[in-house]
């Protein structure tokens, strides 16, 4: 049984990890199809599922929605009634307020609040011009330099913003029948027209049907001044090869004469999922699918690959994968060492494989190298930091590369989830980072080294834990995480100190300057300079395994204030990655580390395993 049992976890580890590409559809409507369809938002092409899942993220922090009734939605059946059953979205609760100033100021109690802290729209309806008023005051103010409430006015705003955005994207969310409409206007375009003409002329010969001209119009032109998606392709073969809004290509109406086909599509969508029509819908749906086939394949070819990536969740279910590895990975220093190590690794090895299947579709559908930004550089930070550990675990065999892995890749998972609550994690290069060869040799190689960093600092906390708290720290063990954390200080130096010279190549390049003492320059500086320090306090004798220990702890809050704290300060020349969300969460990470470091200066008498160490 035992020697049955690691191949047994890595089996049901791969199934977990095939799950979500497995899971039954529970409607009989064609939501992956609507998912499907191709749109251009923050600059880039990308699938209606997309949108659905960064918007809810980006509004409620999970994809998750709960109707009143209690029904649970997916991401693509929540989009299609903000598009075509706004009635009904609105009355949904995925507003995230926490903030009680905000709350007071519609009026609002946390028992209101789906999991007290979600409301909706129709909530919000009477106090949103307050909610205006508010955020205009807070945006007069530096961003860096706001209070939490200002921060949460200007969120919410924002969100309330986007939401109005999506409901215009693709019909008037005025509840009529749309499809009824524009059919009308097709029909009586040119009398439409007409009577317009005459009817501006002093002379009207038709007020009714120049009065529902003009009404349409209208519409269309609040569709193009509100709606923020570009749902219009260009005509196949034309020389304009821009997409456009639903309310700019339905305005071209009276230019060309005729409705554009796309709008009469998302129209028909609108009532049939207004009436729950299933049939005409699916095929409503399989005529656009069959004509987009024909004429954007490539297009079609990425945003399906999209969707499957967004189905199968890899960085999610590596998550769980790697909290089990740790379990097993700790347990085996208790019984079983040899068959639970070996259940921990394959898993740990099952992980890295589906969060490096996740980083290569990313790659390869943004077109670029792995790390373009904040969520990107934290999977690679975590992707680096477990190869590593994999590669010491087959060398030492003996469960802390495992157990190393399992943390470090858990941690780093669940800050890139974090990350990604800010929307789309696939977004638009800043014209200062637009360049493919740097970001393929500075920022991997810097990422590396903030990896091989954290790494060390992991290790280092795992032998003050198993010494204090356990009597698992033996000799050989002590001596094992010794030279693990002396070899990745060796691999850290030398790719912090490499990436932070082509770091500077690419400042000179770009900016005309080698070095300027920039607190993003200045923070890779410092993590050379640390890693470093702890070399030369192991070679000249400074420093004996517990200062090395607490040295390479010290390091995760090095690497911790170049990687994070000095975005927070909204200056110099790497301002554009300014983020203002993390403070408190840094903090507690320091003060945690600082704990550690208190932990590894106790007296050795008093660590538990003292008596088995030499």
């Amino acid at each position: 049984m035992k020697r049955l049992l690691p191949f047994l976890v890595l089996l049901l580890g791969a199934l977990y990890l095939a799950s979500p590409l497995l899971r039954p559809t529970k409607s009989d409507f064609d939501l992956d199809g609507f998912g499907r369809i191709p749109v251009v938002a923050n600059g880039r092409t990308k699938p209606l599922d997309s949108v659905a899942r960064n918007t809810l993220l980006l509004l409620q922090g999970r994809q998750r929605v709960v109707t009143p009734d209690g029904t649970s939605l997916t991401p693509n059946a929540w989009l299609l009634d903000v598009f075509f059953r706004p009635d009904r979205a609105d009355t949904y609760q995925h507003f995230e307020i926490v903030n009680p100033g905000l709350l007071d100021v519609f009026g609002l109690t946390i028992e209101d609040g789906d999991g007290k802290k979600r409301f909706s729209y129709r909530q919000l309806t009477p106090k949103l011009e307050e909610l205006d008023r508010q955020a205009g005051l807070a945006e007069g103010v530096e961003s860096a330099v706001r209070t939490p409430y200002q921060r949460a006015v200007v969120n919410l705003r924002n969100h309330v913003i986007f939401y109005q955005q999506l409901k215009h994207s693709l019909v008037m969310p005025d509840g009529s029948d749309f499809l009824a409409e524009l059919l009308r206007l097709q029909d009586n375009l040119e009398a439409g027209i007409e009577a317009v003409r005459s009817r501006e002329n002093g002379k009207p010969s038709n007020p009714e049907l120049a009065s529902f001209v003009m009404q349409m119009g209208s519409k269309f032109l609040r569709m193009d001044q509100i709606g923020s998606l570009l749902v219009v392709p260009p005509a196949p073969g034309a020389a304009d090869t821009h997409w456009t809004k639903a309310g700019q290509a339905l305005l071209g109406t009276f230019r060309n004469s005729s409705v554009n086909v796309h709008a009469l599509t998302f129209a028909g969508l609108q009532r049939t999922w207004s009436q729950q029509n299933v049939e005409q819908f699916n095929t409503l749906l399989a005529k656009q699918r069959a004509e987009s086939e024909s004429s954007y394949a490539d297009v079609l070819k990425k945003t399906d690959a999209e969707v499957r990536f967004n189905q199968a969740e890899p960085f999610y279910t590596s998550m769980t994968l790697y909290v089990l590895a740790f379990l097993l990975a700790v347990f085996s220093w208790l019984k079983w060492p040899d068959a639970l190590q070996r259940s921990a690794y394959y898993l740990i090895l099952l992980a890295w494989v589906a969060t490096t299947t996740g980083i290569l579709m990313r790659m390869w559908i943004e077109g670029r190298p792995p790390v373009t930004n904040l969520y990107s550089s934290a999977l690679f930070v975590g992707w680096g930091s477990v190869g590593l550990c994999l590669i010491l675990e087959k060398i030492f065999r003996n469960g802390i590369g495992s157990v190393a892995a399992a943390l470090t890749g858990f941690c780093t998972l669940v800050i890139a989830h974090h990350l990604s609550l800010t929307g789309d994690t696939l977004e638009m290069m800043r014209a200062v980072l637009d360049s493919n060869f740097w970001l393929a040799t500075h920022v991997v190689v810097i990422t590396i080294g903030y990896s091989a960093t954290y790494l060390a600092g992991f290790l280092a906390i795992i032998y003050v834990g198993r010494g204090v708290f356990t009597r698992s720290l033996d000799q050989a063990t002590a001596d094992s995480l010794n030279r693990m954390v002396y070899g990745i200080t060796c691999f850290a130096t030398l790719f912090s100190l490499v990436g932070t010279i082509l770091g500077g190549i690419w400042a000179d390049q770009s900016w005309g300057r080698f070095w300027g003492w920039d607190p993003k320059e200045n923070g890779a500086l410092i993590i050379v300079i640390w890693n470093a320090i702890i070399l030369h306090a192991r070679w000249g004798g400074l420093a004996r395994t517990r200062g090395i220990m607490a040295m390479a702890i010290f390091g995760n809050i090095v690497t911790s204030w170049s990687w994070f704290g000095t975005n927070m300060l909204g200056v110099g020349l790497h301002s554009y990655g300014f983020m203002d969300q993390a403070f408190v969460a840094l903090v507690v990470f320091v003060a945690s580390q600082l704990i550690v470091i208190g932990l590894a200066y106790i007296p050795k008498a008093q660590w538990r395993s003292a008596a088995l160490l030499r």
